[in-house]
């Protein structure tokens, strides 16, 4: 039991440099599992599997159970619960925590479908994107025998009611949960109070202003660089004349389009003959909203305007239509970024020059699949990457093409 205790110290040490334990919570933590190894002769007469038959997620959730009751590992404390015979009691709650050795045939799945419930948490349901996150996520599901619910705000906007839906997931005792945070900021009190109850936390699609260890790993698109891409297909675009552009911005807390409009302006740059007349307009939420804001910038800047830059699929949707009102499509270019139905049609119709794009199924199914590899205690990067591609009117046949421009819903 003493090289048990040992080994779970030297485990939470381990997830602490891996970054799937925070500061507090290692402290805390720590210090009853050095209590633990500490009480010897009760220690001795216990019959534990070793430790290393037991590296699992259940005895790593008691440690952060520990940690939220404040323990603070005394061991005079501990002598007094001893004593009175209450110290056993707790003890047997961590063995029974702890998984037997797995049987020779079992080549690594920890888990049935009965013992993991995830919950997925996108920005929205509305959107095509969305709907193809949760294709990848149930596909993940059904391969690893997990059960995914997925669930999001009614608004992408409403910072407040994807918070009540994280937390009403938490409160209802998921084993894991999957976010794609809608605001950077007022995501990471959540994120962390999970992290507190035992709760591991995947963050998908668009980043968290927070340390990485308060989540296990971020699956997502490098959104920089797909701005990037952006901005060398507004100049291929373009051609060697350049033009006037406009960077049309999504919403105000949002990591993921922020990185894409930084991107673009970054890449834009490299472009001499290019030059940027308005990049601090946000079109918003919904396709409404993008309409309105885009209408109100061709008429600011009305025959001025040679290309425009959409960073997402609602403000890529408004712009498209306020162009094509004005009867300016193909003649004002429109680099949009992920896919829809109509865009995909305006692509081939050449109302649209270029669309960066995700892969929206492969991140659902990723989110799932690394956020069942850390609960089953294997290694997972910080960052997995889920890729990037750029069609336009020239390769929208294209096999990897194709699929992307119509990702499953299903």
């Amino acid at each position: 039991m003493i090289v048990f205790c040992r080994e779970r110290l030297a485990e939470t040490t381990r997830l602490r440099r891996w970054g799937k334990l925070s500061r507090d919570a290692f402290r805390g933590s720590s210090q009853v599992w050095k209590s633990f190894s500490n009480l010897r002769s009760l220690v001795h007469s216990t019959g534990v599997p070793p430790a290393q038959n037991t590296v699992n997620y259940a005895p790593k959730k008691f440690i952060f159970s520990f940690k939220s009751t404040h323990w603070t590992g005394n061991i005079e404390l501990m002598h007094l619960l001893v004593s009175r015979g209450i110290f056993a009691v707790v003890l047997l709650t961590l063995l029974c925590g702890c998984r037997p050795p797995r049987d020779a045939g079992d080549h690594g799945s920890a888990t049935t479908k009965s013992e993991l419930h995830f919950a997925v948490i996108p920005k929205g349901e509305s959107h095509i994107f969305w709907q193809s996150v949760r294709s990848g996520a149930q596909q993940a599901g059904e391969d690893l025998g997990v059960r995914v619910t997925f669930k999001g705000p009614s608004k992408e906007s409403d910072r407040s009611e994807q918070i009540s839906v994280f937390q009403s997931f938490l409160n209802s005792g998921v084993d894991g949960i999957c976010l794609a945070p809608l605001d950077a900021d007022a995501l990471v009190r959540p994120v962390e109070e999970a992290g507190r109850a035992g709760v591991p936390v995947v963050i998908f699609d668009s980043g968290l202003n927070t340390d990485s260890g308060d989540f296990v790993s971020y699956v997502a698109t490098d959104n920089f660089r797909g701005g990037q891409m952006a901005a060398d297909a507004m100049a291929s675009s373009l051609g060697a004349d350049g033009g006037k552009v406009i960077c049309l911005r999504y919403h105000q807390g949002s990591e993921s389009t922020h990185q894409r409009e930084e991107g673009f302006l970054d890449g834009i740059a490299k472009y001499p003959q290019i030059e940027v007349i308005s990049s601090d307009q946000y079109g918003g939420t919904t396709t409404e909203s993008a309409v309105d804001k885009s209408q109100s910038l061709l008429n600011r800047f009305g025959t001025d305007v040679d290309g425009v830059f959409t960073t997402c699929e609602p403000n890529a949707e408004g712009m498209l239509r306020a162009i094509r009102d004005r009867d300016l499509a193909g003649k004002v270019k429109l680099i949009a970024f992920d896919s829809s139905d109509s865009l995909r049609e305006a692509l081939a119709a050449g109302d649209v020059s270029a669309i960066v794009l995700q892969d929206p199924v492969r991140m659902g199914y990723l989110a799932i699949e690394t956020l069942a590899a850390a609960i089953r205690g294997e290694s997972v990067e910080s960052f997995v990457d889920t890729g990037l591609f750029v069609a336009t009117p020239d390769n929208l046949t294209d096999e990897t093409i194709a699929r992307l421009l119509n990702p499953s819903r299903e």
